[in-house]
């Protein structure tokens, strides 16, 4: 009998926000794989964890896929975990996922923690559609990217790293205009935890005096449109008369 993929998010900052779930799901499978064993091994070692752990990262994952289904379907019951946050958003975990589900695997995967939905909600920007892009293009594709995405009338999320930081608010402010409203998220349950809020202009400007550190997730507001914001509005107002 095949075992099971599990996916299993860990913290993003605070060792607290695992879930007894997640910690249980891990002590019962039959092989780790982490991101990087060295990171994993501090989560694992603090909740009494004594698994085997297995390297699982976007340079290995091609040659390893195949061997990793071959156990599953050979019965063993495979936890995957990322350094921070729920597999397979902005990390390893697609290739796998996709894998065992066309082998007709199950692939069980837990709610927990993740950095872009904290960011969201605390943005002060609307919530309730949005569009994750996750990071940008470095150099191909970027330009052709923002530019679609000028017109995008739904809040977006990005990551970026602290050393981009600065030139990616630049750009969108470029792309989307200095007056654009946004929030950049540092340090998602850390106890430096930190949201800057403005336009896209005031925003870059702190930056550019205050060196950013650490984890970032940019959530920016999407491209306002007056008329079809009117009309979704009368369409609600509508439904609450019936």
């Amino acid at each position: 009998m095949p075992g099971k993929l599990f996916i299993v998010p860990t913290p993003v900052g605070n060792l607290g926000d695992m879930t007894f779930r997640a910690v249980e799901v891990l002590k019962g499978a039959d092989l780790v794989l982490a991101e990087d064993t060295r990171t994993s091994s501090v989560l694992l070692k603090h909740y009494d964890i004594h698994v085997p752990l297995q390297s699982h990262h976007k340079f290995n994952e091609h040659q390893t896929v195949d061997i990793i289904k071959e156990k599953i379907l050979a019965g063993a019951n495979v936890a995957l975990i990322s350094d921070a946050g729920t597999p397979g958003i902005s990390d390893p975990g697609f290739l796998l996922a996709r894998t065992c589900a066309a082998e007709g695997i199950t692939v069980e995967t837990l709610p927990g923690a993740t950095a872009c939905i904290p960011a969201l909600v605390s943005s002060g920007l609307p919530c309730d559609r949005f569009c994750f892009e996750g990071f940008l293009p470095q150099k191909k594709g970027r330009r052709t990217l923002l530019e679609q995405l000028s017109e995008e009338s739904r809040t977006m999320v990005f990551y970026e790293s602290p050393y981009r930081l600065v030139k990616t608010l630049d750009q969108l402010a470029q792309f989307f205009g200095p007056e654009r409203e946004c929030s950049v998220a540092r340090e998602i349950s850390k106890v430096h935890e930190e949201h800057v809020r403005g336009t896209l202009e005031e925003v870059s400007a702190w930056f550019h005096a205050h060196e950013p550190k650490g984890e970032i997730v940019i959530v920016v507001a999407g491209k306002s449109n007056k008329k079809q914001r009117g009309r979704e509005i009368e369409e609600r107002d509508n439904e609450l008369d019936i």
